[in-house]
């Protein structure tokens, strides 16, 4: 009996110390609390509305809504292509990027990478950067910036537009203009009294007089 006591007692002393030895195991969180997505949605394709009138088309890999983020945000890590209609459903112009940004809040879209713009009108832009804000309906980018027209072909820095790029504008450029651009010269336009009156008293011919030499 004696025995089977101590046998006992020496399982217990075991037990206790290998329980005094143990460690708690805890596992840090995955995220912080303010990377938590509110939504993450795969293969999208939907319509956006704007006063119960439907205006864009989003077409993205991945589009999350992150509201924990300051600001909040729509990320569209895996690029963006965005179509914008008319009333009648007829699609306007179309923008694509390698990554977007949508602060809603603020109403600003921040687009990175390769962003490329075509309008209604024909009006092409590329850029590695651009932003539009909702509020002031404008585009604008601080980075190098190309613009191609119908009749003329911009590039340089500091573009900025309003959201229809009907009117926007380059710094530091450089392009190709169309000869229109600059009218016809001045006397092409002057009326036939204008010409006659720019003749009569504009500088004559010079005659032909010989020069003496010998002084």
């Amino acid at each position: 009996m004696r025995h089977h006591v101590l046998i006992f007692l020496s399982f217990w002393a075991f037990l206790l110390i290998a329980c005094s030895e143990e460690h708690e195991h805890v596992a840090p969180a995955i995220y912080p609390s303010d990377s938590v997505a509110v939504m993450a949605s795969y293969g999208v394709n939907t319509l956006i509305s704007d006063s119960g009138v439907v205006k864009y088309r989003i077409v993205a890999e991945k589009w999350e809504i992150n509201q924990n983020k300051k600001p909040s945000r729509w990320i569209f890590e895996k690029g963006l292509f965005l179509e914008q209609f008319d009333l009648a459903m007829h699609v306007q112009s179309f923008i694509q990027c390698d990554t977007a940004y949508y602060f809603d809040t603020d109403r600003l879209w921040e687009l990175r990478g390769r962003v490329r713009i075509q309008t209604k009108n024909g009006v092409r832009f590329s850029s590695e950067e651009l932003f539009w804000d909702e509020r002031s309906k404008e585009f604008y980018s601080n980075k190098f910036s190309h613009v191609i027209t119908p009749d003329k072909e911009l590039k340089g820095n500091r573009f900025r537009s309003d959201d229809k790029m009907n009117k926007y504008s380059v710094k530091y450029t450089k392009g190709y203009f169309d000869r229109n651009d600059f009218g016809n010269s001045p006397r092409s336009n002057m009326t036939k009294t204008q010409a006659d009156s720019a003749k009569m008293h504009g500088r004559g011919q010079a005659s032909p007089r010989r020069v003496n030499n010998n002084n």
